[in-house]
C-alpha cells in the first residue's frame, strides 16, 4: 500500500505530499505505523537551508511515535523489553554511527561519527520513509527502538520531542549540584525542559528568560521561579534580576536553549565566577559573537561546555523520569496537523504561534 508523505524538496521551496512505495523490510527492521511527529526548530532551518549536508529532497521529522506494524526478526527493543505487534514505540533518530572510530570508541560522542546519518534530516527520500512526516516509518536494521512506559502517551513524549532529550542532556553536562541557581536562556522545548530537569535534579532556584507569554506560563509550571521576558526587558534590568537572586554572584549554571546569538554573551554575563555555561541550543549556524576572553572566560574561571544533539542514553534514562514524577510534556503541544497541512504547521512553529507543533498522520 503506496504512503502518504511530507516532502521537503528543498531550501524555501513549498512541501510536497507524495506517494512513497512500501518499504521491504530486511532482517532486523521495523515497520511503524506512525501516530506523531514533532515539527520543531530544526525543521525550520531545513526548510531555511540553515544545516549544511541535507540531501534534499527529504521526509522531515526526526523524532517520531509509531505503533509496530511488522517485524523482521525483532522481537525485543533496545533495552531488551519483549516487543511485539501493536506495542508503541520511539527511536533514537541517529542512526549508522560506524563503531570503529575514535569518537565511538574512545571518545563515547556517537553523535561525532562522521558515518551517522539521521532520520527525517540526512536520508533521500528515495531511500524510502525515513522521517515521520509520514503514514508509516522504516526503521532499519540497528535503529535503536524503545517501547513507552506504560504510564506515557504519545503526546507526553512528542509534546516535548527532540527538545526533551536536549534538555535532559544539557542539565547533565552542566554538572548542576542540587541548591544551584540556575538560568535558562529560551522557553522553547529544549528551555523547557532544561527547566523541568533542572527542577528535578535539586535546583534551588530556577530563573528562565523568554517569550511569549503563554510560554512563561508553561515555564512557572515546569518548575521555573521566576521567568524574564525578553522583549519586556533589556538585557541590563535581566542581569540585575539575576544578581539580586544570588547575592550579586550571578548563576551557578546557565544553559543556553534559544540558538539566538545575542544570548551567549549574555549568558557568560549572568554567570557568576567558577559557573558552569552550557550552550544546547545553537544546533545550527546563527553566526558569530563576540566576547571578551579575559573578561568573560579566564579571569571569572568560567567552564563553557557543548551539547549538540542527544544519544540513546538520554531517551533510555529520561523516559522513566518523566513517567515517574509526570512531567507535563503534554502541555507543550500547540496544535495537531495532518500531513497535507505540514507546510502550515512549519510557519505556525516558526512564527512562535505554536510552542510544538504535531503531525498527525
Amino acid at each position: 500500500m503506496p504512503i502518504k508523505a511530507a516532502v521537503m524538496t528543498g531550501p524555501g521551496q513549498p512541501l510536497e505530499i507524495r506517494s512513497l512505495p512500501d518499504p521491504d523490510l530486511e532482517p532486523g527492521s521495523i515497520l511503524l505505523e506512525t501516530i506523531a511527529s514533532e515539527v520543531c526548530g530544526t525543521d525550520v532551518h531545513l526548510l531555511h537551508g540553515r544545516l549544511a549536508g541535507v540531501p534534499y529532497p527529504i521526509v522531515p521529522g526526526h523524532v517520531s511515535v509509531g505503533r509496530v506494524l511488522e517485524r523482521r526478526g525483532v522481537d525485543r527493543d533496545a533495552l531488551g523489553q519483549p516487543l511485539g505487534d501493536g506495542d508503541v514505540v520511539t527511536f533514537l533518530d541517529v542512526h549508522e554511527t560506524c563503531h570503529r572510530c575514535f569518537y565511538c570508541r574512545v571518545a563515547h560522542q556517537s553523535n561525532r561519527c562522521a558515518s551517522r546519518k539521521v532520520y527525517g534530516i540526512t536520508y533521500t527520500v528515495d531511500e524510502g520513509p525515513l522521517g515521520g512526516w509520514a503514514e508509516r516509518i522504516h526503521l532499519k536494521p540497528g535503529v535503536l527502538a524503545v517501547k513507552l512506559p506504560e504510564a506515557l502517551s504519545a503526546d507526553d513524549v512528542i509534546g516535548g520531542g527532540c527538545g526533551l532529550f536536549t534538555g535532559f542532556a544539557a542539565v547533565e553536562r552542566s554538572g548542576l549540584a542540587m541548591g544551584d541557581t540556575v538560568v535558562v536562556q529560551g522557553i522553547g522545548p529544549v528551555g523547557l525542559s532544561a527547566v523541568a530537569f533542572a527542577h528535578l535534579r535539586g535546583a534551588g532556584r530556577i530563573l528562565a528568560i523568554g517569550d511569549p507569554e503563554d510560554r512563561r506560563s508553561l515555564a512557572l509550571g515546569f518548575g521555573a521561579d521566576t521567568v524574564l521576558s525578553v522583549t519586556g526587558m533589556d538585557p541590563e534590568a535581566r542581569l540585575a534580576a539575576v544578581r539580586d537572586a544570588t547575592s550579586g554572584r550571578g548563576a551557578d549554571v546557565v544553559i543556553e536553549a534559544s540558538g539566538a546569538r545575542a544570548a551567549v554573551p549574555e549568558g557568560l554575563a549572568l554567570l557568576r565566577d567558577g559557573g558552569c555555561y552550557t550552550i544546547a541550543g545553537h544546533y545550527t549556524d546563527a553566526g558569530a559573537v563576540e566576547i571578551n576572553a579575559h573578561t568573560d572566560i579566564n579571569r571569572k574561571h568560567a567552564r563553557i561546555v557543548g551539547q549538540w544533539g542527544t544519544d540513546f542514553s538520554h531517551i533510555a534514562r529520561s523516559l522513566p523520569l518523566v513517567a515517574r514524577h509526570r512531567i507535563p510534556f503534554a502541555r507543550i503541544v500547540g496544535g495537531r496537523y495532518p500531513i497535507e497541512r505540514a507546510g502550515e504547521a512549519l510557519a505556525d512553529v516558526e512564527a512562535l504561534r505554536v510552542t510544538k507543533a504535531l503531525i498527525v498522520p
